[in-house]
């Protein structure tokens, strides 16, 4: 006797249920293609941010070493001074403008997800099981994104460990996926065109032909909506987006309207981590604060004790630089300062040590930070004391702070209270 009865029951599980005759192989086909060239550029963009890193340096790794797949990861580069700048911002906004392309995907096929039976076979089953990490991990990875972006944290996990781990599942599921109905796909574009449906208006906008198991309605209504209305609204929800979010990272006048965009709406200058959420008092860096600078470890020369005043003597650089984050906002400001490699000199720093950076911030994430040699060796990496002529603020990092080119803004540490130069930790 069969576990399940042959006929479906009553709802979405039959396929009269569904009756719209925009959708079929041609929509969904067209519909993952342009999402499939933005979840590429967000994966390739993830991917690089996490190599921008340099997680096998120092205490930079977020990700355990011991499981990181240590794939795609390189020296990252410090010209031009804009590239994590680009990338953070096409990570997030072609992030977030996707996901009215996800939500009609998932509508296109939608009838797939309630087939009947459930589980027809061995193999139906384990194409089913491969739509749980390509379904799920879609909506996993653009919801934690989202939900990070907005700065907002319901979980009690690390957000960027499972992100990553996240990104792998799903682009592996997605892998699959694109090679299983890669037939598919070539048969519809084929048969229908890749652009004539888009021409038709509603008056010519006819179902595909059903078959079996298909996407495409046994009775389909009459049209209500063409399939370049379905792109229309899909294009409109998706500039819309657009609108309200790449202010942040843009600037001009897309600044004030960037409603979704916590940190670069209403400033050109956004704080990430105030003095006060990292326990940092004006006491720690008053009169009596010193940095430390100090060469070749323990074994080493002497550290050196550097006022502020000290500092502000030797030969300053201004450079105007921008910083950006992973939350996707990006600033542009002048920054004074000493070069990291004047410090090094005066450290007696070898040419091929890299830069360990200590806060004076009690704990908390990237307190510490490691520079490769091609970073603090930039003419344009700084100590800095200074911005847009002023002093530094407590908030963005009194008396002094890292500014490198194209380094990640969470490396660009602040109140800083050590320079070591020394051999990989």
């Amino acid at each position: 006797m069969p576990l399940l009865p042959k006929d479906p029951p009553p709802g979405p599980s039959r396929e009269d249920f569904w009756l719209s005759p925009v959708r079929g192989p041609w929509l969904t086909t067209i519909l993952g293609s342009v999402l499939l060239v933005a979840v590429v550029i967000v994966g390739a963009t993830g991917f690089l941010s996490h190599a921008a890193y340099n997680p096998d340096l120092g205490a930079n790794a977020v990700v355990p070493r011991d499981h990181d797949l240590q794939l795609l990861i390189f020296d990252w580069p410090t010209r031009p001074v804009w590239l994590f700048a680009l990338n953070q911002s096409l990570h997030t906004i072609v992030g977030i403008i996707a996901v009215p392309l996800l939500l009609a995907k998932l509508w296109s096929v939608i009838p797939k997800l309630f087939a009947w039976p459930p589980v027809a076979s061995p193999a139906k089953a384990l194409e089913r099981l491969s739509l749980l990490g390509l379904v799920g991990g879609a909506i996993f990875q653009f919801g934690t994104g989202i939900f990070n972006a907005q700065l907002y944290y319901p979980w009690h996990f690390n957000f960027v460990v499972a992100h990553y781990y996240g990104a792998w599942v799903f682009l592996t599921a997605l892998a699959l996926h694109v090679a299983i109905k890669l037939p598919t796909m070539r048969r519809a574009i084929r048969e229908r065109g890749a652009l004539q449906p888009l021409i038709d208006g509603i008056a010519a906008t006819e179902a595909e032909p059903y078959e079996a198991g298909g996407l495409a309605p046994p009775v389909p209504e009459p049209a209500t909506i063409s399939r370049r209305g379905v792109f229309a609204l899909v294009g409109a929800a998706s500039a819309g987006l657009f609108v309200v979010t790449a202010g942040q990272s843009i600037g001009g006048p897309l600044r004030s309207v960037a409603l979704l965009a916590p940190r670069g709406r209403g400033t050109t200058f956004p704080v990430n981590k105030t003095a006060r959420l990292a326990r940092v008092t004006p006491a720690m860096v008053g009169a009596a604060w010193r940095l430390e600078l100090t060469s070749g470890g323990d074994g080493g020369t002497a550290p050196l004790m550097l006022s502020r005043a000290a500092l502000l003597a030797m030969d300053q650089h201004s450079h105007d630089l921008p910083i950006a984050c992973v939350e996707g906002w990006t600033t542009t400001q002048r920054w004074t300062g000493v070069r990291l490699k004047d410090l090094a000199a005066r450290a007696g720093a070898g040419k091929d040590m890299l830069l360990h950076v200590e806060s004076l911030q009690p704990h908390g994430a990237f307190r510490q930070t490691t520079l490769s040699t091609d970073q603090w060796h930039d003419d344009q990496a700084l100590l800095a004391l200074q911005v847009n002529g002023a002093d530094l603020p407590l908030d963005h990092g009194y008396p002094a702070r890292i500014i490198v080119p194209a380094l990640p803004g969470v490396h660009c540490t602040k109140w800083v209270g050590k320079l070591a130069f020394g051999a990989a930790a």
